[in-house]
């Protein structure tokens, strides 16, 4: 009996050797493999663009990578908890802003790796400055899928209007809108997601984000720069600039049911929004785009607005640092970073990617023209307390609910 136990030991043990000794088949080991976080959702096709050109990193380089798609809700909830525990995590992404200030002091600096790789020379230099502007100086992490913030239009209803050139003051937009109102249609549409900008653009118009970002965090709600704003959006809702249903909007009825239909004519979005309506409003749509307008005696101009990018970056506690930088690396240049640009319809974050998606022509020119740089919202959501308070009395003055100074009393009374 003991010896047909050691036999059958035996026997096990040459099965294991011989499966241990076929190195081509065996896959990594848990901890040998990179491990990715990334925001998308996978069905998402920016998720299967970085999936099919993660499949190519690894047939090209050996490195098996573990990507985990998150989404958006996921990870901005999740990625914490799991750095905080230690969790195996080499890299993930996220929107600039939120990668360096939210989840700034678990980030390695980049620089160095940057340096060595020789990362900047078809690197969008302004983004890469921007990396460092939010980074404290320091370069950690690398920008990929870059997005600007402005108006974007139908172009045929501005040419049935009559309007030639986009405005670039707040008096040639004022003219545009009564155009656009006069030739039948809606000047402007927002929701709930995205209304809380439109008041922040035009505080940072007059005063700069700087002071926008003050004003909002400190409850400075008598500075006549809130008043200034909150008039000049009275205006426009006593002319019936904005949609009649501005007030109930919830998103993304106004770009979908609005913009996309051919109804209203302005919307202050990102550059994702073509992606994200073009099965609505169909191939013939034309798009257009413009920087907010200036407004006068203001600080800054239509050279200041909202561009960033979704950007990775390497935990400070993986043990593979220079594998997480060369995966970075392949994704953001060349054929991968043209494969994103395509699929999603972005911009491009590589310089020698040159081809534009045809429905973005309209935006390179505003983006190559800003060289002064707002955070998300303009300021406007700098107080993440006071942002839904900001967005539904916003909303009221856009509706024509509430005046100027009802506006300005309503944050007051919030405020205290």
């Amino acid at each position: 009996m003991k010896k047909k136990c050691l036999s059958t030991l035996l026997c096990a043990a040459m099965v294991a050797a011989m499966l241990t000794g076929c190195g081509g088949d065996k896959a990594p080991a848990a901890d040998e493999k990179l491990v990715y976080w990334s925001m998308w959702d996978a069905a998402e096709p920016q998720a299967q663009a970085i999936s099919k050109s993660i499949e190519a990193f690894t047939e090209e380089t050996g490195i098996a990578v573990d990507v985990q798609f998150k989404g958006r809700t996921g990870i901005r909830e999740g990625l914490q908890p799991a750095l905080d525990a230690g969790t195996n995590i080499d890299l993930f992404d996220e929107d600039i802003d939120r990668v360096n200030t939210t989840w700034g002091s678990y980030l390695l600096d980049l620089e160095e790796l940057a340096k060595a790789n020789d990362y900047e020379a078809t690197a969008n230099a302004g983004l890469m400055a921007a990396c460092r502007e939010v980074g404290g100086g320091s370069l950690k992490s690398i920008p990929y899928q870059p997005n600007v913030f402005a108006y974007f239009y139908n172009v045929e209803i501005f040419e049935a209007a009559g309007v030639t050139a986009v405005p670039t003051t707040w008096a040639e937009f004022l003219d545009t809108c009564q155009k656009i109102k006069d030739a039948g249609y809606t000047p402007i549409t927002n929701d709930n997601a995205y209304i809380s900008s439109m008041f922040g653009y035009h505080m940072s118009r007059l005063v700069g984000e700087p002071a926008t970002e003050e004003i909002v965090k400190n409850g400075e709600w008598d500075h006549e720069a809130v008043l200034k704003t909150a008039q000049a959006y009275e205006e426009l809702a006593s002319k019936g600039y904005f949609s009649e249903t501005i007030e109930s909007n919830q998103w993304p009825a106004g770009q979908n049911t609005e913009l996309a239909m051919g109804t209203a004519a302005m919307y202050l979005n990102g550059s994702w929004l073509p992606n994200e309506v073009k099965d609505i409003a169909g191939e013939d749509f034309k798009w257009g785009c413009f920087s907010y307008p200036a407004v006068e005696g203001g600080v800054d101009g239509t050279e200041a607005s909202n561009y960033g990018a979704q950007v990775f970056a390497i935990n400070a506690k993986s043990s593979k640092p220079d594998q997480a930088f060369q995966l970075i690396t392949y994704l953001t240049k060349g054929e991968a970073d043209a494969l994103l640009s395509e699929m999603s319809v972005g911009i491009p974050a590589d310089s020698s990617n040159t081809a534009w998606p045809a429905l973005l022509t309209n935006v390179k020119p505003v983006m190559d023209s800003l060289t002064t740089r707002y955070p998300w919202g303009a300021g406007a959501e700098a107080n993440a307390d006071m942002t839904p308070i900001i967005v539904e009395n916003f909303t009221k003055l856009c509706g024509g609910s509430l005046d100027a100074q009802g506006f300005v009393d309503a944050m007051k009374a919030a405020g205290k």
